[in-house]
């Protein structure tokens, strides 16, 4: 089992002070070889550490001596160690089969790892867990974990993860919920296979099973023009209302026997039926707003608040983990949790600046125009506007904000006045690229990176 690499040592850090540098590689922690970021945490906690350290043909033990429960400063290669738990299930509607070619190699693995259901919030089928993984999680308390459903009928479950192992699975969840670990689940909805009755019957199964579930998100499968399941097609605008009225019936069950809504339907299925998005309060913390449960009203709490709403999106769950990678969906975009409502971070091109005193431009898909939109509005800015952006990249019903990409970006801009301030949401970018690899620098036109956060958005809105 390959050792974690130190990729970056924090100046002042422990790490430092003890002569790590980066391009180590760490054959052993406090005797012991991690197998992911996780134990890396747990093991490097004490006061005293002892680290078995390989540098080119030397091999040689660092002592490093820190405060307990300080952080060790050395950010490491990679989350998992000895390999990610690969998925073998084969769902229809699964998004990596229905990337295009040419993408970052790391896009095209489907995981199905609890390791990162508990530090990214990817969610896990649970098929390929263990009686191993079960009493790790248990020992290590790693909670919350996030799961998903999709169905609660045996039969059906495993048709929809075309494995049979689907139909047994969700023992899993049982034990793990019988022993306090915080579970998050998930519905991906596909119109004529788990919707209507089988979705109906799913809500009941959770409620007779799994009802110490901390939410249930109900979310619309994404298509792509990729997509080469003949099955797989897109919601019409009746059957979103279906399903949000679905939902909304079982919310009053949930509530009169629980105490609690438990379920949610995503904002996207309010803006396909044009229904208008329930009150702030009705989504009981906002707990999944990153997965788009609740997202606009939480945005909008935050802009018109002067940050003190929801928490801030969570900028990739490594938060918590000294060393972890900043890589994927939710690495850290703009800087610290604190810079979140702070101001938007600059990105110049060349020569070229922008001014504070120029028109202003909201860059955002098309879903995210329809909430942003009435926000911008409100400033009172006459020379503010929204400019949405068609995702042509992946096509299909992809609308979201977070997969828009430089391709698609780069064609909006082309088409704008030079001289405008245009104000990028970092959610579309992991480490200052897009999904399709493009850096903000070749944009043909200056942008402002804003942390994906109402307040940010205010803020550089009133910027002058």
């Amino acid at each position: 089992m390959a050792g974690p690499q130190i990729v970056a040592v924090a100046t002042g850090s422990p790490a430092e002070r003890a002569g790590l540098r980066p391009g180590d590689a760490v054959a052993a922690i406090a005797g012991e070889v991690p197998r992911d970021v996780i134990r890396w945490q747990l093991l490097s906690d004490g006061a005293e550490v002892e680290l078995e350290v390989e540098r080119g043909d030397a091999s040689f033990t660092v002592s490093v001596s820190k405060s307990e429960g300080e952080p060790l400063g050395a950010e490491v290669d990679a989350a998992v160690f000895d390999g990610v738990q690969t998925c073998d299930n084969h769902c229809e509607f699964c998004f990596v089969h229905q990337l295009p070619r040419g993408m970052r190699r790391s896009l095209y693995l489907k995981d199905d790892d609890y390791r990162l259901s508990f530090l990214y919030g990817n969610f896990t089928t649970l098929t390929r867990f263990t009686e191993l993984d079960y009493e790790r999680v248990v020992t290590e308390r790693l909670s919350p974990l996030y799961v998903s459903i999709h169905a609660t009928d045996p039969d059906v479950r495993a048709a929809i993860l075309q494995n049979r192992r689907g139909a047994v699975s969700l023992r899993w969840l049982r034990l793990l919920l019988d022993a306090g670990i915080e579970v998050h689940g998930q519905v991906v909805v596909c119109p004529g296979v788990n919707d209507g009755d089988v979705l109906a019957d799913t809500l009941a199964g959770v409620l007779e099973r799994f009802s110490e579930l901390r939410t249930l998100c109900v979310v619309p499968l994404g298509l792509s023009r990729y997509n080469r399941q003949p099955r797989m097609r897109l919601h019409t605008p009746q059957e979103a209302e279906a399903v949000v009225d679905l939902v909304e019936g079982w919310q009053s069950v949930f509530l009169r026997v629980l105490g609690r809504r438990l379920v949610f339907a995503a904002d996207e299925y309010y803006l396909m039926c044009g229904r208008s998005f329930p009150a702030a309060e009705h989504y009981e913390g906002f707990d999944m707003h990153e997965d788009g449960i609740g997202m606009a009203r939480a945005f909008e709490t935050e802009f018109d608040t002067d940050g003190h709403g929801p928490s801030p999106p969570r900028s990739g769950f490594f938060a918590w983990v000294d060393g972890a990678p900043a890589d994927g969906y939710r690495a850290p975009r703009t800087g610290s949790a604190a810079e979140t409502v702070a101001e938007p971070v600059p990105v110049s091109l060349g020569p070229r600046r922008f001014s504070r005193e120029a028109p202003v431009a909201v860059l955002t898909g098309t879903l995210g125009a329809a909430v942003v939109a009435p926000l911008v509005a409100s400033v009172g800015r006459r020379d503010a506007r929204v400019v949405p952006v068609e995702n042509r990249f992946f096509g299909g019903n992809i609308g979201v904000t977070g997969l828009m990409v430089g391709e698609d970006v780069a064609r909006v801009l082309a088409d704008e006045p030079e001289g405008d301030r245009y104000l990028l949401p970092d959610v579309c970018l992991s480490r200052g690229r897009f999904l399709d690899g493009m850096a903000t620098q070749e944009l043909p036109r200056p942008v402002e990176v804003v942390a994906t956060h109402g307040r940010a958005l205010r803020l550089a809105l009133e910027a002058s």
